[in-house]
């Protein structure tokens, strides 16, 4: 039964790191994006879009880099 316990003390901590706050992924707006978007799915899809749009940029900087050579 303690490691139910500790599982489940565990669990909100992993929750509070999972969190997204889109307002600090997307500065700038006008508007509040965390009430926008409330849903978690929603936040997790716009955050992997977000660093899936970094990881091609950085594909393509490297390209242009040995084009270049």
């Amino acid at each position: 039964m303690t490691e139910e316990k500790e599982g489940t003390a565990q669990k909100p901590s992993e929750e509070k790191k999972r969190a997204i706050d889109l307002n600090l992924l997307f500065p700038g707006k006008q508007y509040d994006l965390n009430r926008l978007f409330p849903d978690e799915e929603t936040k997790r899809l716009l955050h992997d879009l977000r660093r899936n749009k970094r990881e091609i940029d950085r594909f393509i900087r490297s390209l242009n880099l040995e084009e270049e050579e």
